[in-house]
């Protein structure tokens, strides 16, 4: 029985039909893994601000936020998407809990830019609402909706889910963080992928263009995370039993790791 434990982040992007993510999540479970599932869910997201004839703005990635968007981030990321979640994990015989990072006041965080409306960095990470989940057995599935103050009021503020779990991972020193894309992690100008990096190898392919997009976010909470997590991983969560096979001989993905393991 493995007492490892490991955060997941997880995005819609993975989870497709006959995906096999959340069965593998239950049967690592059944194994005796320690478990904490980070979910995002931008795609749902835009498609009910969509239908709700609310726009869509990104500035450097990140989801504008007003305070017409704001119960509809909620909406979908603590309520269906986090539900949905649950409810399948344990349809596939898991045990799990649904949580954003409100609850047990998980996640604290700031606004450091106000023109992204209710956005906010994560400040601070209490796991304590966690630990006795995981102790019994639980997969706690937590939603990025956390809260701080905005205005001079207490608020719900839409937080970047890869952030929330890269620092849950180093508030829990967890064994590993992995992040489930739906590519077949860092790749290099000829589209070989780089099985491990440092972090400041790392620091150096976002600076030089060759980490771009949507990877930049993730490869920068791998880098945050590897001071105190052992192993940071950017993983293809579309391949058939991914999360299975991380634990097995040469699994693929990419490994981001502190410059002194190197």
């Amino acid at each position: 029985m493995s007492t490892k434990t490991v955060v997941i982040k997880i995005g819609g992007s993975t989870l497709g039909q006959n995906d096999t993510s959340l069965a593998d999540l239950v049967t690592l479970q059944q194994r005796g893994l320690r478990i904490i599932v980070v979910h995002g869910g931008g795609s749902e997201v835009s498609r009910w601000l969509k239908r709700l004839n609310l726009g869509t703005q990104f500035v450097q990635g990140l989801r504008v936020t007003g305070r017409d968007e704001l119960p509809v981030v909620i909406g979908v990321l603590a309520g269906l998407v986090n539900k949905r979640l649950v409810c399948d994990l344990q349809a596939l015989g898991g045990m799990a809990v649904g949580l954003s990072g409100v609850d047990g006041s998980i996640i604290r965080a700031e606004v450091h830019k106000p023109e992204l409306g209710y956005v906010g960095q994560v400040s601070n990470v209490d796991g304590r609402a966690l630990l006795p989940l995981i102790e019994s057995g639980f997969i706690p599935v937590v939603s990025p909706i956390s809260w701080g103050m905005r205005d001079g009021e207490a608020s719900l503020l839409n937080v970047n889910a890869d952030d929330v779990a890269a620092e849950i991972a180093r508030a829990l020193v967890a064994d590993s963080l992995l992040y489930l894309t739906d590519v077949a992690g860092i790749m290099g100008a000829t589209g070989d992928v780089y099985s491990r990096l440092t972090a400041s190898e790392a620091e150096r392919l976002i600076e030089d263009g060759t980490i771009r997009g949507g990877m930049i976010p993730k490869a920068r909470a791998c880098i945050l995370a590897s001071r105190s997590t052992r192993e940071t991983r950017i993983i293809d969560g579309t391949v058939e039993h991914a999360l299975l096979s991380e634990f097995e001989v040469n699994p693929g993905g990419t490994s981001i790791v502190r410059d002194e393991l190197a």
